[in-house]
């Protein structure tokens, strides 16, 4: 059949089986707007501000495994993508972002909205495609979808010129490719070193990331975990591969780890580390990072390995299919003295916070009690996001979504929009600061535009907690463009958006706010005031090793 490159494109997502768009239009995007008009099978979801849409793409996406949608115009409508598409980028979500351009004809002539955003985008993206012929335009879509999906996940962008939207071709059906995991990597020298590691181990631990999610990992996690009787320490993006209600669970590690992941992982005699990159927030300094132990790395992306930490050995691959061939291959091993000494640690070294009055971890806490663990939490960026790593035990894989590589404020509204719109029978949650709430409070009137019943926890403390933090720790207390408070009412910003808002002060009033919010039906925002020095504990100083975790104990005692 003939069809215009406008139909096309929605003929492909289509073909893709995607049923949900994040986008904003624009004049160069006007042809695939009237095309989407006509077909009513795909839910369009117009967001506030086009970088909510990229944001409510990449909650979709983590939430569900599928890929995530979002459309924006030329120019400014295609900038604005930028910042979610290189969050996608650095947690490896797969997106594809569809942006069009002014006509071929007009391109680099600085013609009314024009911006090269296929060159913008190449360092934050796993691919992109600038399509002139529409002849083309099928083929670049579906690759796209292709290659954000394989391997290492990813976003993808497609610029598409105006022209080509309009013009008209042949266009063929096709039933998408299946994308299999590839098992060539996964050499059989590799796993046999893998068990000699093991083998030899007599304080094993387990480091997870965001990889064991990607490949829906978590029952051969589980099954490899407690084969090794191995302790499991997880990072951000790892939140939910291994369940943290499980006994062999050690916490996060890293700058705001656990004590006893951090002491745990300087002790342990193997670290294998499972779908994990090596940021600079988990190790601290290099040098000093794991001293003791021989460092086994599972990874689908070669360029991973000795990047920033040297390993004895790797397994290339997808996570969940070299867990596949290396489970058989291990005996059940039994670590009892091992495992004892990190529940000891657990014991001497507890995550623990202030008692008295309303606090970050008080407010994470209850809401873990009052979701008992099934709930999608999103958050934004700073203490609050810390906070929701530390107090609420995630058992499941994608129910915890957050900017981990970027460290993006304003992340956590749009995605929760996103989740939520993908699992409308879940209750999503997004934890914010009161700063992050700035940059992404317009999403709440997409929340009530379409009255998508998504809750808002803004922990308020009145200023940039996680820089104050730092400015009292390390900048002796000055509080250089920290502080934020003023006179804007969060509950009435709320309610001019069309949203309740309902503003807690006191412990007590928390709860009953929170299933107030539940039994609501739409979305709700909870103002809940904090105290302004309220930190994130335990903390490691950027550069140091992470045996070096401090606490609020450790500081009244002097010692760091």
């Amino acid at each position: 059949m003939v069809l215009s490159g406008a139909e096309i494109v929605i003929a492909c997502l289509k073909e893709q089986g995607v049923d949900t768009v994040f986008g904003y239009p624009g004049g160069a995007i006007l042809n695939i707007y009237d095309a989407l008009y006509k077909h009513r099978e795909i839910t369009h979801i117009l967001t506030s501000h086009e970088q909510g849409a990229s944001h409510a793409a990449d909650g979709y996406a983590r939430a569900t495994g599928r890929v995530g949608v979002c459309f924006a115009t030329s120019g400014p409508g295609a900038t604005n993508l930028v910042t979610g598409i290189a969050t996608a980028y650095m947690d490896s979500i797969p997106i594809v972002a569809i942006t069009c351009n002014v006509g071929t004809s007009l391109l680099g002539k600085d013609s009314f909205q024009e911006v090269d955003i296929a060159g913008i985008t190449i360092p934050v993206t796993k691919h992109n495609f600038i399509v002139k012929d529409v002849k083309e335009l099928a083929g670049v879509i579906r690759r796209a979808f292709k290659i954000a999906r394989s391997g290492r996940p990813g976003p993808v962008l497609i610029d598409v010129t105006k022209d080509v939207t309009a013009n008209e071709t042949e266009y063929t059906e096709e039933t998408p490719e299946v994308i299999l995991p590839d098992t060539t990597t996964i050499r059989e020298k590799d796993l046999e070193e893998a068990v000699r590691l093991i083998d030899q181990a007599e304080k094993p631990m387990i480091f997870v990331g965001g990889g064991a999610i990607a490949s829906n990992a978590s029952g051969e996690l589980l099954e490899f975990a407690e084969r090794l009787d191995a302790p499991v320490c997880d990072t951000l993006m790892g939140k939910g591969a291994f369940s943290g209600e499980h006994p062999l669970y050690a916490g996060m590690l890293g700058m705001h780890g656990t004590k006893y992941a951090n002491f745990g992982v300087s002790k342990c005699d193997l670290l294998v580390t499972v779908g994990a990159r090596f940021s600079d927030r988990v190790f601290g300094d290099a040098s000093r990072f794991a001293t003791h132990a021989k460092i086994l790395q599972i990874d689908v992306d070669p360029a991973e390995i000795n990047k920033n930490i040297l390993v004895s050995s790797s397994i290339i691959g997808d996570v969940k299919e070299v867990l596949k061939q290396l489970n058989p291959l291990v005996e059940q091993k039994e670590h009892r003295e091992w495992v004892a000494f990190i529940n000891d640690l657990k014991v001497r070294f507890p995550l623990k916070y202030r008692e008295e009055g309303l606090t970050g971890p008080y407010i994470v806490e209850e809401i873990y009690k009052a979701t008992r663990g099934d709930a999608v939490i999103c958050t934004e960026v700073g203490q609050h996001q810390m906070w929701a790593a530390q107090y609420y035990r995630y058992s499941r894989p994608r129910t915890f979504l957050s900017s981990g590589g970027l460290g993006t404020m304003g992340y956590g509204l749009g995605a929760a929009l996103g989740a939520k719109v993908a699992m409308p029978e879940k209750r999503v949650i997004n934890i914010a600061g009161d700063g992050c709430f700035r940059m992404n409070m317009n999403e709440l009137a997409t929340a009530s535009r379409y009255n998508i019943p998504v809750i808002e926890v803004v922990v308020n403390n009145h200023v940039l907690g996680m820089v104050r933090q730092w400015q009292n720790l390390f900048y002796e207390g000055r509080y250089s463009a920290t502080i934020l408070d003023d006179r804007v009412d969060f509950v009435k910003v709320a309610e001019a958006l069309g949203c309740k808002g309902i503003r807690v002060t006191k412990k007590e009033e928390f709860a009953p706010a929170l299933q107030e919010a539940f039994a609501c039906g739409g979305p709700v925002l909870l103002d809940c005031q904090v105290d302004s020095d309220d930190k994130v504990f335990p903390m490691v100083p950027a550069g140091a090793p992470i045996e070096n975790a401090f606490d609020q104990d450790d500081l009244q005692q002097g010692q760091n």
